[in-house]
């Protein structure tokens, strides 16, 4: 099961810094589509395992209570809410990821 750890800019670049691939997502409690995706792809062991293999760090953005931060970094990717799906490679900019995703999709993408 992937493990992550709360959103924070500041904790988005320094793992940047580190040139460590980051996968980013931002999801409520009341969002359907982003239980389904987590249920469906983000907790499936093969995604944990491909993950973990090649160090992918995971941060999530708790969007339920509204939190303007989050808000504000959703604009500047073009979204007006969640959910939305971030993939970081190493000196790369940010891959925005399907609403919809699948596990097959997540392993060949850190793969």
């Amino acid at each position: 099961m992937l493990r992550p750890e709360p959103f924070t800019e500041v904790r988005l670049a320094s793992l940047q810094e580190e040139r460590r691939p980051v996968f980013v997502y931002f999801t409520a409690d009341w969002c359907v589509t982003c239980k389904v995706n987590e249920k469906a792809a983000l907790e499936r062991p093969q995604v944990a395992e491909a993950f973990a293999k090649n160090r992918v760090a995971v941060l999530v953005g708790d969007w339920t209570r509204g939190d303007p931060a989050i808000g504000r970094f959703l604009e500047r990717h073009g979204r007006s809410g969640v959910p939305l799906y971030l993939y970081y490679r190493p000196g790369e900019p940010a891959e925005i990821l399907p609403q919809v995703l699948t596990s097959s999709r997540l392993v060949s993408m850190v793969s």
